[in-house]
């Protein structure tokens, strides 16, 4: 299965997006946005914009 986001609205009345793993952890957590269909959005792209998203680890130490 999948993983699945989950809209909430936090204490301050923001709209924020998580991203459950089938386990039911949480992997991600967005930023607050001001209005559903902008926490929509924010969604929306990330599925579009990170099916093969590349990781640059900023760890290591420059040599």
């Amino acid at each position: 299965m999948a993983g699945t986001f989950v809209i909430t609205k936090d204490r301050r009345g923001e709209f924020r997006f998580k991203l459950v793993a089938s386990n039911g952890q949480t992997i991600a957590i967005s930023e607050g946005y001001t209005t559903k269909a902008a926490c929509v959005n924010g969604i929306d792209s990330v599925r579009k914009n990170a099916p093969e998203a590349a990781v640059e680890d900023h760890t290591l130490a420059a040599v």
